[in-house]
């Protein structure tokens, strides 16, 4: 057992996730001893910059098996290394194959044999204020272990000299020092002082070597004077400026993952000029796209043609191939006499490079007002449980199903609308925590647009600063349909505006719960169209759903899957979501149009988003003990999201999934983004260019039923409305 590289025996888990860290490789795994459960295991896996940990436990046989949700399929193993090799192959129920074993390193951190004997210390040093232990602290461990790891050993030697001269010669002096009521470590800090000028020299050594290298490869991206200069700056706080004021008994600090963990909603901020892509076009080619600069640069790694710059003024449009959407055609100005065709790894990258190369665009762009707008769409049952302080996975689109490449996860939309159900916090509360959280990774002071609330659901819209100016009409409006359309515990709310010239709407809605409900969801769905009151007054005779050029409608819809609760979790581990797409309620309804006619929904990839257990996303909860009897609540896609637009609008749907990360609540958070054509304010009806040509409806025949009861020869007429006109037109 001992011999299997992938197997560390009794490491921490902290340890276990710093060295799945390293391996940077999704599919990277390794084993350790359970810490809860005697004689269990814990299967460690890197996916996507989270850490995803199994347990294996032993049944009264002594066979291995690893933990699953109820009603999946258990596969035992007679030792750890025939489960390992059972996972290894794709579709056995783990978020992916075990593919890259993570082996032991020379540094075993705060491993150690049982025969090595602990360093002794003085006995006049006072060990109590660090943990009591007759041996050097385990943190002072860590960061010697930690400076060993340089690759400038002359540097390091010098420093773990310098700290290993102050634990064990001038550290007492410290502690005796603060016993006698002094406020601060006079000899640790002298002792950092000293360590901080080799550190700060060997600093100035490597960041000038790398801008030597920046320059012999002509990468745009890679000036490093800011970064010197933070540095630098960071040394010079942490000599002169560090806080080191002694406090009565302080806890000691909790040890931070290198790997992003789901508990911990943290996500790795990348440049937006770092991205690259690579691509084929007569040989093997890398694209970046410096959006700062505004700079395309092509490095053909075949040939010898060298790196070509393409300004953004000279990229004239993109052509996105149907039939090959991982392929592009970009159409450049004269200079070229044919189209440039790149075709990317994945269709995901090519979504990714188009999205930089529009923004990149749009920021060098003459024009003042913007033609493409994105959207972010967020739904979230809170289940009356107060939130995690900091929410950025969601607002980032960080989890499973269709989400953003990581290039891309953290450029800042224009518009956020996030709609809640259950939610416990006060208006106020919960607008002022998004804020905090869109600051957080944006560092943009997010304005609110409106807030609407009806018992515990809120909807709130935010937008960017320099985007309050391009506002106007906001209305707001709220529709009960509990109890006979009088209570407010479930119903919707809706927050509408016009952007320029372009008309919002964005409804938030908790429908009627139950999987036998179906025809009273629907009856609800009808009476919030009918009942919220927003957008122009002018069409106050249509429904909600065709008062906007683009409509967004979210929330807790609670159509269920109408499938046996183990044939749903058969399919789910199998992650075939197609199939269980058939028994969906809500695309049955909509498909005999008695719910939802003519919105569209994107595909959806993603496990059903209700109901969890609290705590993990490891298991479905499905059954709901009550007074009356156990009520059976089968995981469903229950949380959607929605939109129907005007004919031949530009709207494109680049994202839709839910966290796996805030375990709050029994539903997950869903997301999904879009990019939105709105329409210049600046152009005027009565401003039209007579050479320009003009477009016109033609109708041929109009047939009306009028149902009167008046025998009179009264006239009637019918008006036509529409934002192209200059005014009510009655024929």
């Amino acid at each position: 057992m001992a011999l299997a590289s992938w197997y560390h025996r009794d490491i921490s888990r902290v340890r276990a996730e710093d060295l799945l860290a390293r391996a940077r490789r999704d599919g990277s795994y390794l084993v350790r001893d359970s810490e809860s459960v005697p004689g269990a295991y814990a299967l460690c896996l890197l996916f996507k910059r989270h850490v995803h940990t199994y347990r294996i436990l032993p049944d009264p046989d002594g066979l291995l098996a690893v933990q699953t949700t109820q009603g999946v399929q258990v596969n035992c193993f007679r030792t750890l290394e025939d489960l390992v090799l059972g996972y290894q192959q794709p579709h056995k129920g783990l978020v992916i194959p075990l593919l890259y074993p993570v082996s032991h390193d020379t540094d075993t951190g705060d491993e150690s044999s049982d025969d090595e004997k602990p360093t002794p210390i003085p006995a006049s040093v006072n060990t109590a204020p660090f943990m009591g232990s007759p041996t050097i602290p385990a943190p002072h461990t860590l960061f010697l272990e930690k400076l060993q790891e340089l690759n400038t050993p002359n540097i390091a030697g010098e420093v773990i000299g310098l700290l290993n001269d102050y634990l064990f010669s001038e550290l007492p002096l410290d502690i005796e020092n603060v016993h006698q009521g002094a406020t601060t470590l006079y000899h640790l800090k002298r002792t950092l002082a000293t360590a901080c000028q080799g550190l700060n020299s060997e600093i100035d050594l490597t960041l000038s070597s790398l801008e030597t290298l920046a320059k012999v490869f002509d990468h745009p991206s890679c000036s490093l004077t800011p970064i010197k200069t933070q540095v630098l700056q960071a040394l010079q706080d942490a000599v002169t400026n560090h806080n080191l004021a002694v406090q009565p008994s302080p806890p000691p600090p909790e040890p931070v993952p290198a790997v992003v963990m789901p508990a911990k909603n943290n996500t790795r901020q990348l440049p937006v000029h770092s991205f690259q892509v690579k691509m084929v076009r007569y040989g093997r080619q890398t694209v970046s796209v410096d959006v700062d600069k505004g700079v395309l640069l092509f490095d053909r790694k075949a040939g010898s043609f060298g790196i070509e710059r393409v300004l953004h003024s000279r990229v004239l449009q993109i052509v996105k191939l149907q039939n090959y959407p991982a392929k592009i055609r970009m159409v450049v100005d004269s200079y070229h006499i044919t189209p440039r065709e790149m075709t990317f790894e994945s269709a995901r990258k090519c979504d990714s490079f188009c999205q930089l190369l529009l923004l990149m665009k749009s920021r060098h762009s003459q024009l003042d007002e913007p033609d493409v707008v994105s959207v972010f769409i967020g739904t979230w049952n809170m289940g009356s449980s107060p939130p995690p302080r900091i929410l950025q996975s969601w607002v980032t689109c960080c989890g499973l199903g269709h989400t953003p490449d990581e290039s891309t996860a953290l450029l800042p939309h224009d518009i956020y609308a996030l709609g809640t159900q259950e939610n416990p916090q006060g208006e106020r509360e919960w607008t002022e925590q998004i804020k905090a959280t869109l600051h957080s990774y944006t560092q943009v002071n997010f304005k609110l647009v409106a807030v609407q609330s009806l018992c515990n659901m809120r909807l709130a819209v935010f937008t960017k600063p320099e985007h309050e100016s391009r506002i106007s009409h906001v209305n707001t409006a709220s529709a009960k349909t509990g109890l006979g359309n009088t209570l407010g515990n479930k119903g919707g709310v809706g927050v509408s505006f016009f952007f320029n010239r372009t008309s919002f709407g964005f409804v938030n809605c908790h429908l009627t719960s139950g999987s036998e409900k179906v025809l009273r969801r629907n009856q609800n769905f009808v009476d919030i169209l009918r009942l919220l009151s927003m957008g122009d007054k002018q069409l106050s005779a249509f429904d909600i759903s065709l008062r906007f050029t683009h409509l967004f409608w979210c929330g807790d819809l609670n159509y269920r899957l109408d499938l046996d609760v183990q044939d749903i979790l058969k399919h789910v581990s199998k992650r075939e979501f197609e199939e269980l797409m058939f028994a969906d309620q809500l695309t049955r309804e909509r498909q005999k149009r008695k719910a939802f006619f003519n919105f569209k929904e994107e595909k959806i990839t993603f496990p059903p988003t209700y109901r969890y257990e609290r705590g993990s996303r490891d298991c479905y909860l499905w059954q709901k003990y009550k007074t009356s009897g156990v009520r059976v609540n089968v995981p469903s896609w229950c949380d959607r999201i929605l939109w129907k637009s005007y004919p031949e609008t530009h709207i494109i749907c680049t994202a839709y999934g839910c966290t796996d990360d805030i375990f709050t609540s029994d539903h997950s958070p869903v997301f999904a983004t879009f990019q939105v054509g709105v329409t210049s304010q600046c152009s005027s009806k009565s401003d039209v260019n007579s050479s320009v040509e003009r477009a016109w409806i033609e109708l041929e025949e109009i047939d009306a039923i009028v149902k009167s009861s008046s025998s009179s020869k009264a006239k009637f007429f019918i008006e036509f409305h529409s934002s192209c006109l200059e005014g009510v037109v009655s024929g």
